[in-house]
């Protein structure tokens, strides 16, 4: 039995991980914001934090890199949302979160990531990886993500794990990469096709094609950019 604070700004959101969290058999404090958070973690010491990045006074990444800078960053923290980029998602691991859960977060996924985090030793005294790991980690990225992965490549390596299914068949743990990457320079490019056919060294007709096929919203890059 575990002590898990879930941040989130959304009752629903704080209702459901509670429940299951509690069937589960551990102890849940809930927080609807960042205030109620640094109180809740300043009294109850939680083993396992499960944030959402995107809040209204204070959001998630501020709040962990608070904690981080003031030395209080002493349990795993879970990364939650359901509109974070794959940037996003790279410097909260890098700034010392644990790992990343898109939402609408899967039972399974919830489970084992929560199993996972409270088996992991506090960030301050997380080992360092192996070179193995990290170049690997370092290679499942887009190349435009590769240097912030050499700089963290613990940051690289919880991120592909958690942003893809690896149990997947690989066709589509493939297509799931795809369409991340796609959707990563889509929204760098401000949903450009012309740019983003440059950069990825497709030509356009294919491009489009290939974006249908893996299901990328272009109407919402367009206004992402």
């Amino acid at each position: 039995m575990a002590n898990i604070l879930v941040v989130d700004d959304e009752l629903g959101i704080r209702d459901l991980l509670s429940e299951i969290l509690f069937d589960e058999g551990h102890q849940v404090e809930l927080a609807e914001n960042a205030a109620q958070a640094r109180e809740a973690r300043q009294r109850m010491r939680p083993d396992l934090v499960l944030l959402d990045i995107w809040m209204p006074d204070t959001d998630g990444v501020s709040l962990l890199k608070e904690w981080a800078s003031a030395g209080l960053l002493t349990m795993p923290v879970i990364m939650m949302s359901g509109h974070a980029t794959i940037d996003t998602a790279v410097e909260a691991v890098r700034i010392g979160a644990l790992a990343f859960l898109e939402k609408p977060i899967t039972l399974q996924k919830l489970l084992k990531a929560v199993e996972q985090g409270l088996m992991h030793p506090a960030p301050g005294k997380a080992s360092a990886p192996s070179q193995a790991s990290a170049a690997a980690a370092v290679a499942g990225l887009p190349a435009a993500l590769q240097s912030d992965a050499d700089a963290a490549p613990l940051a690289a390596l919880a991120l592909v794990q958690q942003q893809f299914d690896l149990d997947k068949p690989l066709r589509e743990a493939r297509d799931a990469f795809e369409k991340a990457y796609f959707e990563f320079h889509l929204a760098q490019e401000g949903g450009s096709m012309t740019r983003v056919a440059e950069k990825t060294g497709l030509e356009r007709t294919h491009l489009y094609r290939k974006l249908k096929q893996l299901g990328v919203d272009l109407s919402r890059s367009k206004k992402a950019g």
